[in-house]
């Protein structure tokens, strides 16, 4: 069966236990696709909240020279994850971690590693920027999805500098990108996320 096909296959699994939404399976493939399409060149990507497979599964199949990490702090999807990994033959190149962002950002070897960071739907854009700004690289690229008619004013200027952030001119429909421009500072991401940054 094709890599594709198995794909498919499994994130139906995943839509049926619930860790897609109603048709996502099909429907966030595609969507899936843009990241990556436009993520730019990037040897280690981390699938942050990476829930039902989306879009972590889908760049470890369309784009096999990346290195992906699934995080998600469900200890059931991150056991789905794995099976996934396993029936996907992606095991020498993605692994899959359990555990909260705020908090593995902070165990050794992972603060200012990665090239690339992808969102799909973790939380709210001042939460998502503060869990994943610190796992990036100087240069390293944070790639989200954005809903339908986003307004520009979900990710102020200022608010995302703050991380060491500045965002991208993209011309991909449904996602945003940012850069880090510089280390995002130690005292984020904060424990609590609250109140939020903007």
């Amino acid at each position: 069966m094709a890599e594709r096909e198995r794909l498919r296959e499994v994130l139906a699994e995943s839509e049926h236990l619930g860790f897609l939404g109603p048709g996502e399976a099909f429907a966030g493939f595609d969507h899936a696709a843009g990241f990556a399409a436009a993520l730019r060149a990037a040897g280690t990507v981390l699938d942050l909240g990476s829930g039902g497979g989306l879009p972590g599964l889908l760049l470890a199949v369309l784009r096999p020279e990346l290195s992906v990490t699934l995080l998600d702090a469900s200890v059931t999807r991150t056991d789905f994850l794995r099976r996934a990994v396993g029936r996907l033959e992606l095991g020498a190149r993605v692994r899959v971690v359990t555990g909260r962002a705020e908090l593995v950002v902070r165990t050794p070897g992972w603060r200012g590693a990665l090239d690339a960071v992808v969102s799909r739907s973790f939380g709210p854009p001042p939460v998502t920027a503060e869990c994943a700004a610190g796992f990036l690289r100087v240069g390293g690229q944070l790639l989200v999805s954005e809903p339908p008619d986003a307004p520009t004013d979900r990710w102020p200027p200022d608010g995302v500098a703050v991380l060491g952030l500045v965002r991208d001119a993209l011309d991909a429909p449904g996602l945003a990108s940012f850069t880090a421009v510089t280390s995002c500072p130690d005292r984020f991401p904060r424990r609590s996320l609250r109140p939020p940054l903007w």
